[in-house]
């Protein structure tokens, strides 16, 4: 029988929301701990989380969540999403989760790859500098695959 185990963790984020994003970023985390190799492929949204202007400036999404388990009409009222994105932060720092910025510091430091989606930095304009600069690179979406091309790689998209 073959060596199955896990040698490297591809996830592709494509909204920033703050669920989406520390759901992200605590399991490459994870895998960094574990001796995994682990890299963020982030598109869409997902740039956001990497946009020097915007990282800190994420919200929870309230409408159309399931898990927010409130009626769609209410997550649309306006300070809804203001108020649930509080208390989501007030949470997550009793259990010292880091900011944004300070986790995407983090994972670059334990060598976790980070790469902005080329396609998705052209289509809304954005250039290099206004990314973060632990940004590992932009890739397209082959380059981002060949990364993948080897044996007990997953992707996971988030």
């Amino acid at each position: 029988m073959g060596n199955t185990k896990v040698r490297k963790m591809l996830f592709i984020l494509s909204k920033a929301t703050i669920e989406n994003v520390y759901a992200a970023f605590i399991m490459a985390n994870g895998a960094r701990m574990e001796g995994i190799e682990s890299e963020i492929f982030f598109t869409f949204f997902g740039l956001e989380a990497i946009q020097k202007k915007k990282l800190e400036h994420l919200h929870v999404a309230t409408v159309g969540n399931p898990a927010m388990h409130i009626p769609t009409m209410l997550g649309g009222l306006p300070g809804m999403e203001a108020l649930a994105t509080k208390m989501m932060k007030k949470e997550m720092e009793k259990l010292d989760m880091p900011p944004v910025s300070e986790f995407l510091e983090i994972l670059s430091d334990s060598g976790c790859k980070l790469w902005a989606c080329k396609l998705a930095v052209e289509m809304f304009h954005l250039e290099e500098k206004d990314l973060i600069d632990d940004l590992d690179g932009i890739l397209t979406i082959g380059d981002f695959y060949n990364r993948a091309d080897q044996e007990n790689t997953h992707l996971l998209f988030i």
